[in-house]
């Protein structure tokens, strides 16, 4: 594998909250990297620290020890500014709540991260996305009046409408009913492959897990195989 193919690395990472009876290791020696073009699957138990791994792998939160980076950027020695800006023009996220802004039309709220970056047509650019999630109809309406998987799916367009190299997202089915569920999954997948980007995703889906390139299974802090 060449340095142009890798798109994440973690070296030795680790991550200790302090609580009142002492600290607590959420994350253990942790080293992986993800290759361009990969749909990787990150699954455990509640609780095993696979939501923390997401979130260091996003700059959204950082190591206790270890060095991560991300597209040949260390996010580590990045301030908090530059890590935002940095997710801002490389990453896209979906969350498994959605988070819509509830006073945005669905068209707005693709747009959005287009606005603040500054970007050209940024209306021409979300319908696109919104046509291409099936949305054509709804892009005017709000969040309230879209049902979840419609709400998803604006989130999936609002993802992919910067045009990420690497798509994070944590347990994106997990409030969905099983039909719905699998729609987005699909979706989600072809997304990925025809933007090609890199996919990571948290999942207790065994399903939507078996469909990706890869699985890191995260079992009391410590990553098994990756």
């Amino acid at each position: 594998m060449t340095a142009q193919d890798e798109v994440l690395r973690l070296d030795r990472v680790e991550k200790v909250v302090q609580e009142a009876t002492g600290p607590l290791c959420i994350l253990r020696e942790v080293s992986l990297t993800i290759r361009k073009g990969e749909t990787v699957a990150v699954v455990g138990a509640s609780g095993s620290g696979k939501s923390t791994l997401l979130s260091i792998m996003a700059g959204l939160d950082t190591p206790s020890a270890g060095q991560v980076w991300a597209l040949g950027q260390s996010l580590s020695t990045m301030g908090e500014d530059e890590r935002a800006g940095f997710r801002a023009r490389h990453m896209g996220f979906v969350f498994q709540s959605f988070q819509l802004l509830g006073h945005l039309t669905a068209l707005e709220n693709v747009a959005l991260p287009l606005e603040l970056l500054g970007a050209d047509h940024v209306l021409e650019r979300a319908q696109v996305l919104l046509k291409e999630v099936g949305l054509a109809e709804r892009m005017h309406a709000y969040p309230r009046v879209l049902s979840g998987g419609e709400q998803q799916r604006v989130a999936l367009a609002r993802a992919f409408v910067v045009q990420p190299s690497l798509l994070l997202a944590d347990e994106p089915t997990g409030s969905l009913d099983t039909e719905t569920g699998q729609r987005v999954l699909e979706l989600m997948l072809d997304m990925n492959q025809q933007h090609g980007t890199t996919l990571v995703l948290v999942t207790h889906d065994p399903q939507l897990a078996n469909r990706c390139d890869r699985r890191i299974v995260v079992q009391s802090g410590q990553v098994l195989g990756g």
